[in-house]
């Protein structure tokens, strides 16, 4: 049987593949817990430093696999939108929150929860060929995976109501523009390669602080000037105490590059 995630370790970098590519990599009841469940243990995991995901084939993700789905809202007396909570809710959390970085490499087409997985990442990369289409209103839903929080960060307030509700694609280029796209490849068969090659360097980097930063953000996205504050003292104490901030300091002084280790 096909494993719906392929795991690949290379150094401390650890790619995620979406490995339904005869379905355009649609989120399935398996892919979704093995995604969740991955995330989960990467989340601990000191071996990995950097998370790049991707699909396999010619797209990213579509989505929800509606297939499933409407056998669900045929067959089952769970709620109709259970997998929000079960598996969407837990790999958004997972995903933002992981304390390492994560590159989206994001070759065609990544639509609904797919799109949504991609704005989660804190780098994404595209090719030409990219595009994001929030396909939610289309089967008459709102936003999950997190889009409602990503997209406004994103794009701004009034650019998120109009791709939520209009549902109208967004090619590579505008999609640069708008920030959908961090960095844009000339050639699709180079967005996994660029984007591996940007894990790679945030893997040799100061993943504490890196981590650091990221939850930095995210307090100071929804909160005040003194959560920022805060949340900056607290960021420095933990990072000032890793030997990675010594070794760098050391390095700095003695007119070296620094290497660090992860803590």
């Amino acid at each position: 049987m096909t494993e719906p995630l392929l795991v690949h370790r290379t150094d401390a970098v650890v790619t995620l593949t979406l490995n339904r590519p005869h379905a355009m990599n649609a989120l399935d009841l398996a892919l979704k817990e093995a995604l969740r469940d991955t995330l989960a243990e990467l989340e601990t995991d000191r071996s990995c430093r950097a998370v790049v995901l991707t699909g396999a084939g010619g797209a990213f993700s579509a989505g929800q696999d509606l297939r499933e789905h409407v056998a669900t809202l045929d067959n089952s007396s769970a709620p109709p939108l259970d997998t929000v909570r079960a598996h969407y809710n837990p790999i958004a959390a997972r995903l933002a929150n992981l304390p390492k970085p994560v590159v989206a490499a994001v070759r065609g087409m990544a639509a609904g929860a797919g799109a949504s997985l991609a704005f989660l990442a804190d780098i994404r990369v595209g090719g030409p060929g990219t595009s994001f289409l929030m396909a939610f209103a289309k089967v008459g839903l709102a936003a999950d995976t997190g889009a409602s929080w990503t997209l406004p960060r994103l794009v701004g307030h009034a650019k998120a109501v109009e791709l939520l509700m209009l549902a109208e694609p967004v090619r590579a280029e505008e999609a640069c523009r708008l920030g959908l796209i961090t960095r844009l490849t000339d050639d699709d068969e180079q967005v996994l390669p660029a984007a591996q090659e940007l894990a790679t360097r945030l893997a040799a980097g100061p993943t504490v602080a890196y981590g650091a930063i990221k939850r930095q953000l995210s307090i100071a996205d929804a909160g005040t000037l003194a959560d920022a504050l805060a949340a900056e003292a607290q960021a420095q104490a933990i990072c000032g105490a890793t030997a990675d901030h010594r070794a760098a300091t050391e390095a700095f002084v003695a007119k070296q590059k620094p290497v660090f280790e992860g803590r």
